[in-house]
């Protein structure tokens, strides 16, 4: 594999030069391919062509096609054989050397062959096949690296949140421009209304809410004044701000998360370590084999004996070539992506496909995965003497001057119920614990317990009721009229209306179900009561979430991550098999093996039982392909002479090899009938 950055650069290509060049070698091949494959099977029913003159011209196509775009395979090939780290590439090199190694000695000495071995006024040659395996393996590798390149782009999508430049203030008072990386821990940098926070830092001066949901997946902006943190890359609402810098550089919460994903991105899958180990030992066997074909036939068998040794030791190579084991798992791989695509699933990888059907544990995100992601209405409760619509006219007409979330689903309430609404006067906000205004001449406030307390407000008439909301996982507020309390208004993050079927069908496929979220332990809980999920993690972070995949993996668990936020990223690049929301960023869907198109996790149960039929359909291939091998090459090798049988010529190779991909096709598309 060609070198990649630990972590990419923001500003980096997006397009990796190795899949420009394996794109190159493919397209300008191809035709060349295509043209060998039709001459070598219809070539003899043109007349005009002599044998001789079809053998060259096939010769001719396929040097292209070996020696230039194969390149790359002989050079991985001779890599393997020098370092003794044998793998598929050592087969390919191989398999393509014997095919076109063969058909080369058998168009430049073509008497050196029996004539057993001349068909249709010719020695059979093989150059489509070394020039099929070329053009297949490229196919693949640009399918691989292609799916690569995205998991580099989740993290330059990261990188791009932070600003570019900062807001620095000098001591003179003054503000100047200043590129983030310019800026030092003690420096103080202004945020106005509607800016990002450049980087880490400390509340000086100024009040405002923050949309962290970027970062934490909150999805009510925080309010922030003198004293409190700040993290950089995270949206200013509404007030300005003055941030003492705290950290720069590596040691912010964004670099923090971008090394996470980018760490566990290049963590080797355990099923990948076998599969390199089953090709070592496969390699080597059918290297053995031909050369102890070659040499029991030049020492053992009827002349001309060397002839013979060197003809079936080709064929033991070419009906092993890895055509069959290399279209075993692509073919079945493709048929279901495509399915699982026009189901809302899509897979960014065979791992994932492979893994998902063995998953165990599943750790799900709260907020935009087993909630809507945004604050809805939830409840009004009047105080006795007042209506359940005055409360929300009241809360709804003054809440028309704040651009508060929870302000906007109190407004888009009394909008749906068709309420008038008036327009208050003398608006303003109370240091964000609440609003105040005069609506039909009534001094009105909205806002939470200190805001109340502050003016004396009595809530005993609803102090339990507002007690058993915030139980219940809502944001509580409070209206007093003429300082006097009028009634609650409650507006929380509701569940998806498909996720309690989701959940029970998960459950009752034997997954463990876990909640982490970043919200806190009361909303955490109250949305684990209405789903019945036990196993609650709140108030993580990233790095929590990240530390909980992997603690439950070190149990010998396997592991899926469902989430669609930035802070989902880490755990989500970290699980067996990270499940992103497709109305989530497009970092957690970079991040993630698997997304679900319509953010419904009743995908998860359409996807596995996909992973169930595909990985039962690799299998048969991967049997299909080893029989014709298990079967064909003690053949090749001479078994049937033995027993005053035929020898199997290489055209009968080819053919028994063509076969086998054939039967794997076929048995691939099947996966198209299946239900699901």
């Amino acid at each position: 594999m060609a070198l990649e950055p630990l972590v990419p650069e923001a500003d980096a290509d997006d397009v990796s030069p190795e899949l420009v060049d394996f794109q190159r070698r493919f397209w300008w091949t191809l035709p060349l391919t295509v043209a060998v494959l039709v001459i070598a099977m219809a070539g003899h029913r043109l007349p005009q062509w002599s044998p001789a003159a079809r053998t060259w011209v096939e010769l001719v196509l396929t040097v292209p096609v070996v020696l230039w775009a194969a390149w790359p395979f002989f050079t991985r090939g001779w890599v393997s054989f020098k370092t003794r780290q044998l793998n598929m590439w050592s087969l390919i090199s191989v398999g393509v050397a014997a095919a076109f190694g063969y058909s080369l000695a058998a168009t430049l000495a073509p008497d050196w062959f029996p004539r057993t071995f001349v068909e249709h006024g010719r020695v059979g040659v093989y150059f489509e096949a070394a020039a099929v395996i070329v053009s297949l393996t490229l196919l693949g590798q640009i399918l691989e690296l292609r799916a690569r390149s995205k998991t580099s782009a989740a993290i330059r999508s990261l990188l791009d949140l932070a600003p570019k430049t900062a807001r620095r203030v000098r001591e003179d008072g003054k503000d100047e421009d200043v590129p983030i990386a310019e800026l030092h821990v003690g420096d103080r940098v202004r945020v106005r209304p509607g800016e990002k926070v450049p980087t880490d830092g400390r509340v000086l001066e100024g009040r405002s809410h923050l949309d962290e949901s970027m970062l934490t997946g909150e999805p009510i902006p925080v309010e922030k004044g003198p004293g409190d943190a700040v993290i950089g890359a995270t949206l200013n609402a509404n007030g300005a701000l003055v941030v003492e810098v705290t950290r720069v550089g590596g040691d912010t919460l964004l670099s923090q998360i971008v090394q996470l994903v980018a760490a566990a991105q290049r963590s080797k899958a355990p099923m990948q370590r076998m599969a390199d180990a089953v090709a070592y030992w496969f390699v080597l066997a059918v290297l053995a084999i031909a050369a102890l074909t070659l040499l029991a036939w030049g020492w053992l068998g009827p002349e001309p004996s060397w002839t013979y040794g060197v003809l079936n030791a080709v064929s033991v190579l070419i009906i092993a070539c890895p055509c069959a084991l290399g279209l075993a798992t692509p073919m079945s791989i493709m048929v279901a992506t495509g399915r699982a695509a026009s189901s809302g699933v899509l897979f960014r990888d065979a791992e994932a496909i492979e893994k998902l059907k063995d998953v165990q544990v599943l750790v799900i995100d709260k907020t935009g995965t087993l909630t809507a992601g945004r604050p809805a209405f939830s409840a009004v409760l009047p105080a006795p003497g007042f209506s359940k619509d005055q409360v929300l006219r009241w809360a709804a007409s003054l809440d028309l001057g704040s651009e508060h979330p929870l302000a906007t689903a109190i407004v888009e309430e009394a909008r749906r119920q068709n309420l008038a609404l008036a327009q208050a006067e003398d608006f303003s906000s109370d240091s964000g614990i609440g609003v105040r205004g005069r609506v039909d001449g009534m001094q009105l406030m909205l806002g939470n317990e200190a805001l109340m307390a502050r003016e004396a407000v009595a809530l005993n008439p609803l102090s339990t009721q507002a007690n058993d909301l915030r139980e219940d996982g809502a944001s509580v507020m409070h209206l007093a009229v003429d300082g006097k309390l009028a009634g609650l208004l409650a507006v929380k993050d509701p569940i998806k209306p498909t996720t309690p079927d989701a959940i029970r069908e998960l459950r009752a496929a034997g997954l463990r179900i876990v909640m982490a979220t970043g919200d806190g332990h009361a909303t955490a809980r109250a949305v684990g009561r209405a789903l019945g999920i036990t196993d609650i993690h709140g108030e993580v972070t990233p790095e929590d979430k990240l530390r909980l995949v992997e603690s439950l993996q070190a149990s010998g668990l396997r592991v899926a991550m469902a989430g669609d936020g930035i802070n989902d990223a880490p755990a989500l690049a970290r699980a067996d098999v990270g499940i992103a929301m497709g109305t989530g960023t497009d970092v957690a869907m970079s991040s993630a093996k698997l997304t679900l198109v319509k953010g419904d996790l009743q995908g998860i149960a359409v996807a596995r039982r996909i992973s169930n039929q595909t990985v039962a359909n690799m299998k048969q291939n991967l049997v299909f392909a080893f029989a014709y091998n298990a079967a064909g090459v003690p053949i090749a090798a001479g078994l049937l002479f033995l027993l005053d049988g035929p020898l199997l010529s290489p055209m009968v190779a080819a053919l028994a090899m063509s076969l086998s991909s054939v039967s794997v096709v076929l048995n691939a598309l099947r996966l198209r009938k299946q239900t699901l």
